[in-house]
């Protein structure tokens, strides 16, 4: 993975210091650097390796889990979405392609009667994009979203931010921050980091102690998911119904998701889980198969008591933060791949004092100590 090590100099310094090299932390670092800041970002492991490898990669706007409040911020992200993706390939020169285009969304029998007739999948459309699907099924929605598939962000998304002259520290946990003199004094094993600006971008671990900063009621939240494989013509786009949803990447994978379970850092595969997951997804489409060995894996969700993200100016340990050096971008749940482009977007614009391109009031951190003034 491209990075730098700090060696000796107890002093580097930057115009913003990041601390997570998830996908969150480092669109929003070379949305800053893009910006003509100088941005370093601070990695506890390695880049890209958590939540943002393990994720499904669904634009999922229309996503009816979605809390209501997300709606302006996930379509900010989706219209970004494109012109991203460009950037990112123009950077890194690695190619981040839109694996689908579409999406089957699974309607229960209360909601049809709300929807018009005309938003209902035809048996024709069903039968272009997912021929392979359970004939008795349920009824679908069709939605235009799109899909990515989260391992080509990896790659390419750390290597866009170097090239564009981001500094990416990885095995660099943050220990804790301290401010003085219109700067922040950012505390590693690996030596100090000095910026004008510290974000939290620490995902399922934004939550823990960050000496110097009051806690977030960030935890993490398990998901495990699973490989299958068919035919590439018996699935092209996204299907989602209640418990599963699939994921075709174009070349006969098919990633199927996910559990959603509260049990704290665990992020180890349960054969019992998969062995659900697999069984339900091919109830749904009988044609999918298993490939042995079947390929399997866990990612940790930053997930929050109301399912929103957490963006914005950070409270110290005392409950103040004036002025503003300290910021909260966390807390993303199930959507850190969609809402990455927008997210960069707003809080580059919050760090560096411009006008945000939507209201952030519902993802303030201040919502979670009431008692304190807000903001």
């Amino acid at each position: 993975m491209v990075g730098v090590n700090p060696g000796s100099n107890n002093a580097i310094r930057a115009d913003v210091a990041i601390a997570g090299g998830g996908i969150i932390g480092v669109a929003l670092g070379l949305e800053l650097r893009l910006r003509g800041a100088s941005v370093t970002v601070l990695e506890r492991d390695q880049a890209m390796r958590a939540a943002s490898w393990a994720a499904g990669g669904m634009l999922a706007v229309e996503d009816p889990q979605n809390p209501p409040l997300l709606m302006d911020l996930a379509r900010l992200s989706a219209r970004l979405y494109p012109e991203w993706l460009q950037r990112i390939e123009e950077l890194s020169g690695l190619r981040v392609p839109m694996r689908t285009q579409q999406a089957l969304q699974w309607v229960g029998p209360a909601d049809l009667k709300s929807l018009a007739r005309d938003g209902i999948a035809t048996a024709e459309e069903i039968h272009d994009l997912a021929p392979g699907l359970h004939e008795e099924g349920p009824r679908f929605r069709l939605i235009q979203e799109g899909s990515v598939d989260p391992r080509d962000l990896c790659a390419a998304l750390p290597r866009a931010f170097v090239a564009a002259g981001g500094r990416l520290v990885e095995a660099c946990g943050v220990t804790g921050i301290s401010q003085a003199d219109n700067e922040v004094r950012v505390h590693t094993a690996s030596g100090t980091f000095v910026a004008g600006h510290f974000v939290n971008c620490c995902g399922a671990w934004a939550g823990a102690a960050i000496e110097g900063l009051a806690n977030l009621p960030v935890e993490p939240v398990k998901g495990q998911m699973v490989e299958l494989h068919c035919a590439p013509d018996r699935l092209r786009c996204v299907v989602r119904a209640p418990n599963v949803y699939l994921i075709p990447r174009g070349d006969g994978r098919v990633t199927v998701g996910a559990t959603i379970e509260h049990v704290g850092f665990d992020d180890d595969v349960d054969d019992g889980a998969i062995s659900g997951l697999v069984q339900t997804a091919q109830k749904l489409l009988p044609d999918l198969r298993s490939q042995q060995p079947i390929k399997s894996w866990a990612g940790l969700r930053p997930g929050t008591p109301d399912g929103l993200p957490v963006m914005g100016p950070a409270l110290d340990s005392r409950g103040e933060n004036k002025p503003p050096r300290c910021w909260h971008a966390t807390g993303h749940y199930r959507d850190g791949i969609l809402l990455a482009p927008a997210t960069a977007r707003v809080m580059a614009q919050t760090v560096t004092g411009d006008r945000t391109a939507i209201a952030l009031d519902a993802f303030a951190p201040a919502r979670f100590t009431p008692a304190l003034p807000q903001g």
